[in-house]
């Protein structure tokens, strides 16, 4: 029974980062584990050339409508949730790719961790952490991709027409409409071709958000769990039934070098994650006042796809926003809590040098890590609700101007 459970366990890592390399793969941002073939690399730098170009092409001309084109505040304002998701998609997909090699030290920093700890029972705490984790990315992506391409879907599947020398013409919506003396959208082929490509660039920026949401997620779980590992180990340092001081001493050096290897870790993934996180927190906050525009807008006429789509996306929104808030506070309380389980532990009972030694673990544990926004906000769920309150202050300073 051990064995099977041994077996079992050498795949876990890949099955809590399955759903991030399902999304990560298609737009070339999974970063290589191994040592990949020419071909492979070639066709690597293929799929980032298409995806990029793909979501340029619908977010210059984008920018380029909002910042010249002659169309009312009101028409440009219901571009602006769009263009904020594709810019704040944009930055997501520059990070995964500028921290590829991060993000390939975090994830063979936890195969090792795997591989480091052998007891069933604390494989058992990692395994539950790890389907915690798996979880958070799975709502992450059902609510981010689902509710970017029914958006994108609902527009495009609607026509509209306009007339040009007495002839009358029909379009299909774009959620990301281009500059008209740049393309112009409004005749067929083009707008049919234009439409493709936003979903496509859709779908690309929707996967680097929640790429980087889920890398949030499993890596904040990954190292909850061995923090959790930890306090199991701390406690059986003193009730330990072997008092030589020896093994004392051997087993106190283990808990320390994996006290430092997990806080290691947690500033690896602060330094991945702070840019995005900044993003992500900024975008969010005016993306969720404009989906709270665009639904009490349209609550009046009652465009059910339109209302459905806008509930999504706000949720997804709200989710993705309270998942690195709610990250930065777990990992926080947690590293808080090995210097208090090393204070509160029977140390009495250990030797006078040994017992010394917990010294360092508490002095290492009062110096807080932080998990931040742009290196200038402390992610909590406090930062959580300042985010809704803000959003809220803008949207009706919003409803004001218009």
């Amino acid at each position: 029974k051990g064995i099977s459970k041994q077996i079992d366990f050498e795949n876990v890592n890949d099955y809590s980062l399955q759903i991030n390399r399902w999304f990560l793969q298609p737009i070339g941002a999974w970063p290589q584990i191994n040592s990949s073939s020419m071909v492979k690399r070639i066709f690597m730098s293929i799929q980032i050339f298409t995806c990029a170009m793909t979501v340029a092409i619908i977010t210059v001309p984008c920018i380029l409508y909002v910042s010249f084109e002659k169309e009312s505040f009101k028409s440009k304002l219901n571009v602006m949730g769009s263009l904020l998701h594709r810019i704040m998609g944009t930055v997501n997909y520059y990070v995964l790719l500028k921290r590829s090699k991060d993000i390939h030290d975090c994830i063979r920093h936890m195969e090792i961790d795997w591989q480091i700890v052998q007891r069933i029972n604390d494989r058992e705490v990692m395994l539950q952490h790890a389907k915690i984790g798996r979880f958070i990315a799975g709502i992450s992506a059902a609510f981010m991709q689902g509710g970017a391409i029914l958006f994108t879907l609902g527009r495009a599947m609607k026509t509209t027409t306009f007339v040009i020398d007495n002839e009358t013409y029909t379009m299909h919506p774009m959620t990301c409409p281009a500059y008209s003396k740049l393309i112009n959208t409004r005749f067929s082929p083009i707008n049919e071709i234009m439409l493709i490509v936003q979903v496509f660039s859709a779908f690309v920026v929707s996967s680097s958000t929640v790429g980087m949401c889920s890398f949030a997620a499993v890596f904040a779980m990954h190292a909850c769990g061995q923090l959790s590992v930890l306090y199991t180990w701390l406690n059986e340092l003193v009730d330990d039934d072997d008092k030589e001081e020896r093994s004392i001493n051997k087993n106190l050096a283990v808990v320390v070098e994996h006290h430092l290897r997990i806080l290691s870790f947690i500033a690896r993934m602060e330094n991945i994650m702070y840019k995005a996180c900044f993003t992500e927190l900024m975008g969010s906050t005016l993306n969720m006042c404009l989906l709270g525009y665009y639904f009490i807008v349209n609550w009046s006429a009652f465009d059910a796809t339109k209302v459905v789509s806008y509930i999504i996306l706000y949720l997804s929104m709200c989710f993705n926003v309270f998942i690195f808030c709610y990250v930065g506070e777990i990992l926080t309380e947690q590293c808080k809590h090995v210097g208090e389980m090393a204070y509160m532990t029977n140390w009495y009972k250990l030797p006078k040098k040994s017992a010394l030694c917990l010294i360092l673990i508490i002095a290492r544990s009062n110096n807080i890590i932080k998990i931040t926004a742009g290196k200038l906000f402390h992610l909590s769920i406090a930062t959580f609700g300042d985010v809704m309150k803000t959003s809220m202050i803008y949207l009706n300073i919003l409803r004001t101007m218009t």
